[in-house]
C-alpha cells in the first residue's frame, strides 16, 4: 500500500488511488491522502522496518508530518502529472533523459567529469604569470 494513500471506504484491501497509463507509459499518479494520524504512523513505522531490512524504496517515519496532521488535515488529494512523461509519450521516446528540459539536469558520465577536472588543472598550470615591474 502506498504510505500516503487513504484506504478505500468499503474495502480495506484497496487504496483510494489511480494511475493513468497511455500505451504502457505512466502519465499520472493520483490518490486521496491519508489524514488519520494514527493510521499514518502505523504505515510510516512499517515503511521504516522495511527500510531497516534493506528496502531502498521504503521511507523513514516523518515526525514533522505526523505532528502536522495531528493538528488536523482536511480531506485532500494528490495528483501528479509529469510533463516529462507526457513529453516522452508525445515524442515517442522511451528514455526520460531524451526529454529533460534542462541539460544541466541530465546525468554526466563520471569519466567526463574527471576529464573536465584534469583539463581545468592543466589550464591553471599553463597560464603565464605576470611579472611585477618596479
Amino acid at each position: 500500500m502506498s504510505p500516503l494513500c487513504k484506504y478505500h471506504r468499503n474495502n480495506k484491501y484497496l487504496a483510494e488511488r489511480f494511475e493513468l497509463f497511455i500505451g504502457t507509459h505512466e502519465i499520472t499518479n493520483a490518490y486521496t491522502e491519508m489524514n488519520d494520524p494514527f493510521k499514518q504512523r502505523e504505515l510510516f513505522e512499517d515503511q521504516a522496518k522495511q527500510k531497516a531490512a534493506g528496502d531502498e524504496e521504503a521511507n523513514f517515519v516523518d515526525e514533522n508530518f505526523l505532528t502536522a496532521i495531528e493538528y488536523g488535515l482536511p480531506p485532500t488529494g494528490g495528483f501528479g502529472m509529469g510533463i516529462d512523461r507526457l513529453t516522452m509519450y508525445l515524442t515517442d521516446n522511451i528514455n526520460i533523459k531524451e526529454v529533460i528540459l534542462f541539460p544541466a539536469m541530465k546525468p554526466v558520465d563520471e569519466e567526463k567529469k574527471e576529464d573536465k577536472k584534469e583539463e581545468k588543472k592543466e589550464e591553471k598550470k599553463e597560464e603565464p604569470k605576470e611579472e611585477k615591474k618596479e
